[in-house]
């Protein structure tokens, strides 16, 4: 289903949604929107809302913005509980020049991502927000990622799913990526693509 900007985001509590698309299609813009609504409409305990942020900083490619966190569309997102990862997320792809590099980037990021994740199931709370669930997904466990969904009441993540940002030597990522995020969509209760 294609992502509205009018979706009324209050059909969206209660349930495990996933927004997914091309880069520099407003993923983490909605995701901030989704947190804001939930804070300053729904009146939701900060608290109570648990942020993954698994973004690299803004940076840009071939013209094209790529990254972004939460906060930098939605400031008063810091209020919420957002479980910090220790150090950066690599581009994975961006930042090598050959497979290898890409692959030692890809063994960095799932090392703190997983971190994060592990402190989330060890408290989980009835909101769940996600960024850039795909950074994730190049070397963890689907299993385990719906497993951690579904330990919330409220779910609402993204993922890049596209074509924009390839390497000659990324190929495979490529492929792996787009069956793990496909997997995610038929998971969810709501999967809506972005243009």
């Amino acid at each position: 289903m294609k992502f509205n900007r009018d979706l009324n985001f209050g059909n969206l509590i209660g349930q495990k949604t996933l927004i997914y698309g091309e880069t520099n299609t407003g993923k983490t813009l909605y995701t901030a929107n989704f947190v804001q609504f939930l804070l300053e409409s729904k009146n939701i305990d900060p608290k109570e809302v648990s942020i993954l942020d698994f973004a690299p900083k803004l940076t840009y490619f071939n013209d094209l913005k790529i990254g972004g966190r939460v906060q930098d569309y939605f400031e008063n997102s810091v209020k919420c509980n957002n479980i910090k990862l220790i150090g950066e997320i690599i581009p994975p792809r961006l930042n090598a020049k050959n497979k290898n590099e890409m692959y030692s980037n890809i063994c960095h990021n799932f090392h703190k991502i997983y971190e994060i994740i592990e402190i989330y199931n060890s408290n989980p709370t009835p909101v769940l927000i996600i960024n850039d669930i795909s950074l994730y997904l190049h070397l963890g466990s689907n299993k385990y990622l719906i497993n951690t969904i579904n330990k919330s009441n409220t779910f609402f993540g993204n993922s890049y799913y596209g074509t924009s940002i390839v390497r000659k030597f990324s190929n495979l990522l490529s492929i792996k990526e787009k069956k793990r995020v496909e997997f995610l969509i038929k998971n969810v209760d709501n999967p809506f693509v972005t243009e």
